[in-house]
């Protein structure tokens, strides 16, 4: 009689979350010995930022979908753990697995720690130090009742440890988000996105914003804007716009003059694409800071703070704040810096595989 492989359940929710289930997605199948389960929570929903990724990614299609959709900080949190609990109940998994910080990390979480169920947080330790941040929040929460932490750089493990987290319960296994990028990186450039958008290799800057910290306030977006607007008199800036976002920068004029181009949300290909050759990229996610640093591509954070320092020790990023001085500063260190970033330890693709055999191992399980 062949016993039955533990369940797995990983939740994905957010456009952040799905590089990173894609790698673990993957190396779960290849391993074998575990049942993987892909559960998606509806937090980002439309084309462009959720089913785009799963097509590109080569993600198992969800076994179960939520259809939270969008909502307040509370209200959403508060659906999904409404919607997941009889799931939960009626599966009994093994593990629920959860990554990053968004709000479908913390509220699948909770509800499986007070059922009983044992979470394993890919992506731990990580650490802002800013609690005005509802990212900070959720990963510090997440941690605290987790089961596994699966760090991605060696910042992770001296916060966990100051924070009381067992030694038994920390693994540092690297970063998933790489393990996608590199199994994707011949596809995007395949692509030829850049050419197709009439720019040439290292000819032109790509710019991100979606926190609700720098769109939200018109006073500190216009701010931002103004350096960015003088880049754009030397190079093209690609600004793929969040939904959030598109309404703020339109009332700002922001899509008026120099050659700042505004264009719909791209796919994870494209957008890779689009990144590896670029000359500058400037950012407020996270994940991009992690992707710039692989490629080698000078990055400006614009934020206060960043919860991946290897990103500034080891990589390209240069953390600006949110100041036009900042800004230009920032900017002008990262077009002026020499090439002496280097991949960080254990980013080399297989981070996803050591989560695997860690699970498999701590579940007993055999495959067979």
């Amino acid at each position: 009689m062949t016993a039955t492989k533990p369940e797995v359940l990983m939740i994905a929710g957010a456009r952040p979350n799905f590089m990173k289930i894609a790698a673990v997605a993957s190396a779960m199948h290849d391993d074998g010995r575990l049942r993987g389960t892909i559960l998606h929570t509806g937090q980002h929903y439309d084309r462009e930022m959720s089913d785009l990724f799963f097509e590109q990614l080569k993600i198992p299609e969800p076994e179960i979908r939520l259809g939270v959709g969008s909502g307040s900080h509370a209200s959403q949190t508060a659906e999904i753990m409404i919607r997941l609990e009889p799931v939960l109940l009626e599966r009994r998994p093994a593990v629920v697995l959860v990554v990053g910080d968004v709000n479908s990390t913390i509220a699948s979480a909770l509800v499986a720690v007070k059922l009983g169920i044992p979470v394993a947080h890919v992506e731990a330790g990580l650490r802002s130090f800013d609690r005005s941040m509802p990212e900070e929040i959720n990963r510090v929460l997440t941690d605290a009742i987790s089961t596994w932490l699966f760090v991605s750089e060696r910042s992770g493990l001296t916060h966990l440890a100051a924070e009381g987290v067992g030694a038994d319960k920390i693994h540092f296994t690297g970063n998933v988000m790489i393990d996608t990028l590199m199994r994707c990186r011949e596809r995007a450039a395949a692509l030829g996105t850049p050419g197709k958008m009439g720019l040439r290799a290292n000819g032109y800057a790509v710019m991100t914003l979606h926190r609700p910290s720098n769109v939200d306030e018109a006073q500190r977006l216009e701010a931002m804007l103004e350096p960015i607007r003088e880049v754009s008199r030397e190079m093209p800036v690609i600004f793929p716009v969040h939904p959030r976002t598109r309404k703020m920068l339109t009332g700002l004029g922001a899509d008026e003059g120099e050659d700042l181009r505004l264009t719909e949300p791209l796919g994870y290909l494209e957008f890779l694409g689009l990144m590896s050759e670029a000359r500058l990229v400037l950012t407020d996610s996270g994940g991009i800071q992690e992707e710039t640093t692989v490629l080698g591509v000078p990055c400006v954070t614009l934020r206060e703070n960043t919860e991946r320092p290897v990103t500034i020790t080891e990589g390209t990023n240069h953390l600006a704040g949110t100041s036009a001085a900042g800004i230009r500063e920032a900017i002008r260190a990262a077009l002026g810096a020499g090439s002496g970033s280097r991949i960080p330890e254990l980013w080399d693709g297989r981070a996803a595989e050591r989560i695997v055999a860690i699970l498999a191992s701590e579940l007993g399980a055999t495959g067979l």
